[in-house]
């Protein structure tokens, strides 16, 4: 299994002396599936849905997706399936089928999107993604324009006031209610069941996953970054491929501990 040691600093916890029961918490973008262009292009590979399924069952219902994307949105790209989910980077959360908590939509967003559709109506490659309850602005089509993009979020972030946060990523930047976070939904679901009393996984790959890998740190769990980059997380793995080869074997076999994670 290809796995990429974590920087110096990072002290790798040992996982594999027994067979834990674990919630595992799974980012979507760079994670489950490769980044894309934009942000519909994605792909999913048609056995994730199926396997999270089998997964979910294994591991008692402990398993949720942790992502900056709508609820909605997930749900179309792993339909006819359907999971316990933290969207909109902790803005919503459900369990159980129910939609438990929701930001309200913070009264000075519509103005911001306002001004994030001028900024990409006047150049060629950026894209703004309305979430309703966040907005977030892509350069991923026009890398060259990145400065003038971080710039725009950082003074419209600015104008928007304390209600709102702005929130890095790869290629993109998100206004999001500023209670919103992935590290908060996460805590908030291992409050209840089926995650009481499991130890926590969270798998990411982007700064935006920084605030679950620092919870599930402080939770004495294990968190795992996909990829390169300076991170918080205590191991690695090198792609959303190798992370769907464990989570494909772990559904064959029927059964998913921490220790598949930590496997040389």
């Amino acid at each position: 299994m290809d796995l990429i040691e974590p920087e110096s600093g990072n002290q790798s916890r040992d996982f594999a002396t027994a067979e834990q029961e674990i919630a595992l918490f799974l980012d979507f973008d760079g994670t489950l599936v490769e980044l894309a262009p934009l942000p519909d292009e994605v792909k999913v590979d048609r056995r994730v849905g199926p396997a999270l399924e089998k997964l979910r069952s294994a591991l008692g219902g402990a398993l949720a997706l942790v992502s900056g994307r709508p609820i909605s949105v997930l749900d179309d790209f792993l339909t006819p399936h359907r999971f316990d989910v933290a969207g909109l980077h902790g803005a919503q959360v459900r369990l159980a089928g129910e939609v438990r908590t929701e930001s309200k939509v913070p009264e000075t967003l519509r103005e911001a999107t306002r001004e994030l559709v001028r900024f990409a109506n006047s150049h060629v490659g950026i894209i703004v993604e309305d979430k309703r309850i966040s907005v977030a602005l892509h350069w991923r089509l026009a890398p060259q324009l990145e400065e003038d993009a971080l710039a725009l979020m950082h003074k419209v972030a600015a104008k928007t006031g304390p209600s709102v946060r702005l929130q890095e990523g790869k290629s993109v930047a998100e206004l999001v209610p500023a209670e919103a976070s992935k590290g908060g939904a996460i805590a908030w679901l291992m409050r209840e069941p089926p995650y009481l009393g499991r130890t926590p996984v969270f798998i990411g790959d982007d700064i935006t996953d920084e605030a679950g890998f620092e919870m599930v740190n402080a939770l004495g769990g294990l968190s795992i970054r996909i990829g390169e980059g300076q991170t918080c997380a205590t191991r690695r793995l090198a792609s959303p491929t190798v992370l769907r080869t464990i989570l494909l074997e772990a559904a064959e076999s029927g059964s998913l501990s921490s220790h598949a994670f930590s496997q040389g």
